[in-house]
């Protein structure tokens, strides 16, 4: 899944801890209260930008609230670099999942949004984590 962001900043989808930030601040991974695991990459090739263009606003260990600013980037700058700002979401532990469902119904997403459901192989509950533009 990927989103195509209209504002230069990246917002906490749920409630839980920041994994890692990487040294290039172009990527974070988050893990969720109930679990789930995310890996959010600011643009692609991105890393290439060396930090340039990115500020962070956590650090690995931290707790993050649903809708809270974890990073702040220049949309613009980094186009004008020649990078594409589009920023894929992956479940970095799927795995531990029998079903990722994805919201195909949405064209365009705002704050707070679900984009994605998970289905814990052992319980029939369903987990969300919405996801900001």
């Amino acid at each position: 899944m990927a989103v195509v962001p209209s504002e230069g900043k990246v917002t906490a989808p749920f409630d839980g801890t920041v994994v890692s930030v990487f040294p290039t601040k172009h990527a974070l991974g988050l893990r969720s209260n109930s679990g789930i695991e995310l890996l959010i990459h600011i643009g692609l090739d991105t890393v290439n930008l060396k930090g340039q263009h990115f500020d962070s606003l956590v650090k690995g260990g931290d707790i993050i609230t649903l809708g809270q600013t974890l990073e702040k980037f220049d949309i613009q700058a980094i186009e004008n670099e020649g990078y594409d700002v589009t920023v894929p979401i992956v479940v970095t532990n799927s795995n531990e999942y029998s079903d990722v469902i994805l919201d195909d119904n949405q064209r365009s997403v705002t704050a707070g949004d679900e984009l994605f459901s998970v289905v814990p192989q052992t319980k029939s509950e369903k987990h969300s984590a919405a996801v900001q533009a």
